[in-house]
């Protein structure tokens, strides 16, 4: 009898988390930030705890997986909502290596080491850091590599100004640009409210992208 409880509640705990992840977002299936992949270490264990102890009702078992459910959904709409809850739950993107060059600060800061640095360059078919125009660490570990072009005009690592309404003022300082400048810019394009952006970005050939909210 023992061992039908268990499967029965193997069944039960497997559709159940199911139903958990798909209201969680897609975001639990790929990559992971720091936040997901602490909260899906404890649904995980929560759930093996209450397969196997069946002494445990399913009220009491499940009642912690919805509240780490409830909070990784509060978080997630917070973080979406507000740009610094977003950086601090996330992180920001960390640029390793700039036209060849590579920040030895921002490796020490990150505590990335030069073994793993030129091994995911290697995984980029890259033979060495001097093909690499810009290698940026993304805020879900994953090295992001851009390597240098042939032709004359070396290849810019695009920097957003604007994300979901808000400005990127350290972006817009490195670009040489101010705010006037920027909501210039919108103007031209028809934007009087920086809010009314999800996404602005300078590209290659210096054109503004523009992507209006709700398009």
């Amino acid at each position: 009898m023992e061992i039908w409880t268990v499967v029965l509640r193997t069944i039960v705990v497997y559709f159940f988390l199911l139903v958990v992840l798909r209201l969680m977002g897609k975001r639990e299936i790929g990559e992971l930030s720091v936040l997901d992949f602490v909260i899906s270490i404890m649904i995980a264990e929560l759930a093996v705890v209450s397969v196997e102890d069946t002494d445990v009702s399913y009220v009491r078992a499940f009642t912690p997986i919805l509240v780490l459910s409830l909070l990784q959904i509060v978080l997630a709409w917070w973080s979406l909502k507000s740009d610094r809850m977003r950086h601090i739950l996330d992180g920001r993107p960390t640029v390793l290596i700039r036209q060849g060059k590579i920040d030895e600060k921002a490796m020490k800061k990150q505590r990335y080491n030069f073994d793993d640095l030129l091994m995911q360059i290697r995984q980029k078919d890259i033979k060495d850091v001097s093909d690499v125009d810009f290698a940026i660490l993304e805020p879900s570990g994953e090295l992001s590599v851009f390597e240098k072009k042939e032709e004359a005009e070396a290849l810019s690592y695009p920097l957003p100004f604007i994300i979901d309404g808000h400005i990127q003022w350290d972006h817009l300082e490195r670009a040489g640009k101010d705010e006037m400048w920027l909501r210039r810019e919108l103007h031209k394009a028809g934007i009087d409210y920086v809010k009314k952006v999800s996404y602005c970005v300078m590209q290659e050939n210096g054109v503004l992208y523009i992507d209006e909210k709700n398009d």
